[in-house]
Order: C-alpha cells, then structure tokens, then sequence
C-alpha cells in the first residue's frame, strides 16, 4: 500500500494541493500561471515561518491557509462545474485565450486573491483564533510585503519586449492603472468593515457580494485580450 504523505502544518498541505494543480495544468494556462505566483508566495511565507520571522507563527499560519482556501475553493467549484466567486470567474472564462498574456493571467489571479478573498480570509482567521483585526496586521502586512516584491519580478519577467518598447506596449497602458500597494490598503479596509458587520449578516453579506462583483469587473478589464 503506497504511504500517505504526512504533512507538519496545514501550510504544507495547502503547498502540496497547489504544486499537484500547477502538475495537472498546461503551462500556459491562466490559472496555471497564477498557481505558480501563488506557489512561490506561500513557500515563501514557509520559509520565513520556519526562519522565525513571524511573531506568532499560529496566526501567520492560520491567516495563510484561510486565505489559500478560498482560491483552492474556487478552483474546486470551477472544476465541478459550478460558479466560483464573481472575482475569480474572469479567470476561468479567459484561461486558454490566446490573445490574454501571462501577465495579465497573473496579475487578474492576485487582483482577485488580495482584491477579495484575503478580506474574507482575515475574518475568517480572526473567528478561527478568537481575534480582532488589529491583532493580525503585522502577518496581513508581512504577507503583503512578500507579493509586493513578488509582483514587481512578475512584471520584470512577463512584460515583453525591451524596456525601451514597453512605453509602447498596451499592456502597459491596460495594466498601469492597477497598484497591488492600493488595493492592499483597500482589502484591509474592507475587512475592518466585514468584521464590524459580523453582527449584521444581511449588511455583511451585501457588502461581500458588493465586493465580489467589483473586483471582478477589474479582473475582466486586466484580461482584455490583446494583439500580439
């Protein structure tokens, strides 16, 4: 009987769902580029977890999971055939079109994690460890950090053409208008806001739904499919 793959934290198994999808993937596959940023931040996130540089590595861990799930969720619901969140579905629609860039995947892939589901993934830790915001800001920061620095590689190694021609290029103008550095500062807004709306499900809920929707009409404009 073949061994069971052990696991020491939830990380590890989140690590193990992601780099078994990015196996399954085409390369060039939208949700298989974005799976390969996402892999690389939360192997980053083990690391310095394991190197000691998160204050309390239980929240860390717990906030990275909840925020790993809601994207393994939407994958999951894409493939069984139902509707993934309104942020997501951009994605999913414009996977294997040819005219999409693999910029463009991968930043649409973040503009929909950060933009929604990391709002969603604080409350949910926040439940989880008996918690308030605040008390999670320095992992949501460092997290933060750590796609920052990501991001700006990803545009180093995606963007074509020599520095020279990207002035020209329209993906530069299609995707100039979007900063992960704001939309950062607007999900921590928005899970303050959930948080103080646990208390009123319906608000809370149209509030999400409001999110969901406008982070997804982003999403679509980022994957304009584009000349070669």
């Amino acid at each position: 009987m073949a061994q069971l793959e052990q696991f020491t934290t939830p990380l590890d198994a989140v690590v193990s769902r992601m780099r078994a999808l990015g196996a399954a993937l085409p390369e060039r596959d939208g949700v298989a580029v974005f799976n390969r940023v996402y892999l690389a931040v939360t192997e980053e996130v083990g690391r310095q977890l394991d190197a000691g540089r998160f204050p309390d590595p239980g929240a860390a861990i717990t906030l990275d999971v909840r925020f790993a799930e809601r994207y393994l969720s939407a994958v999951d619901a894409a493939a069984g055939g139902s509707r993934p969140p309104a942020c997501w579905r951009p994605l999913f629609q414009f996977r294997r079109h040819p005219g999409v860039r693999p910029l463009q995947f991968a930043l649409a892939g973040i503009n929909a994690h950060i933009g929604h589901d990391l709002a969603l993934a604080v409350v949910d830790a926040c439940r989880s460890l008996g918690c308030e915001p605040a008390e999670l800001e320095d992992e949501f920061d460092r997290v933060g950090d750590l796609l920052t620095t990501l991001e700006e590689r990803i545009r180093e190694d995606l963007m074509p053409g020599p520095d020279l021609l990207q002035i020209a290029d329209p993906i530069t103008h299609l995707l100039g208008a979007w900063s992960l550095e704001r939309a950062r500062d607007a999900t921590w807004a928005a899970a303050r806001a959930l948080w103080a709306l646990r208390r009123l499900p319906e608000l809370a809920e149209e509030f999400t739904e409001r999110l969901d929707a406008a982070v997804g009409l982003a999403g679509r404009m980022m994957l304009t499919p584009l000349p070669g």
